[in-house]
């Protein structure tokens, strides 16, 4: 087995294996992680070199299609008002990952990070304080293979 192999592997065993809000803490990494790497291709002027206008695209698409994934997983009837807030928080940054994708906007960008970068320490706090107690019942499941 090589080393590609070997950790996927390894990421495969730790996704199967986490709690449900390690998953959601997981797939907010994931979708900073992509607005990092659009992020990178932004020039100051909210240009981008035509070389990376595909991979620019690539990352916003991956962002958006985690948060929908998110969107997807929220369980309306359990999780209350948290359940309906998230929901609106996923629906406008998707609409304004929509705009960046066609604007380029880095200020946009950064503002979509940062709140989502407040939103994963919340759920990482409250993940680490339950410990193996069930996680918040704003999520019916998560399905991170998407």
């Amino acid at each position: 087995m090589g080393y590609s192999n070997a950790y996927s592997a390894y990421r495969e065993t730790g996704v199967r294996t986490a709690s449900q809000g390690k998953l959601i803490v997981m797939l907010y990494d994931e979708i900073i992680k992509q607005l990092n790497f659009a992020l990178s291709y932004l020039l100051e002027n909210d240009k981008l070199e035509t070389q990376h206008i595909e991979q620019f695209s690539k990352h916003i698409l991956k962002a958006k299609e985690i948060i929908t994934e998110l969107m997807v997983a929220l369980d309306m009837e359990a999780g209350g008002d948290i359940a309906k807030n998230l929901m609106s928080l996923y629906i406008y940054f998707n609409q304004e990952l929509l705009d960046v994708s066609i604007n380029h906007s880095r200020s946009k960008t950064l503002f979509i990070h940062d709140m989502l970068l407040q939103l994963r320490d919340a759920w990482y706090t409250a993940s680490a304080s339950a410990g193996k107690s069930p996680a918040p019942t704003a999520f019916a499941g998560i399905d991170i293979n998407g």
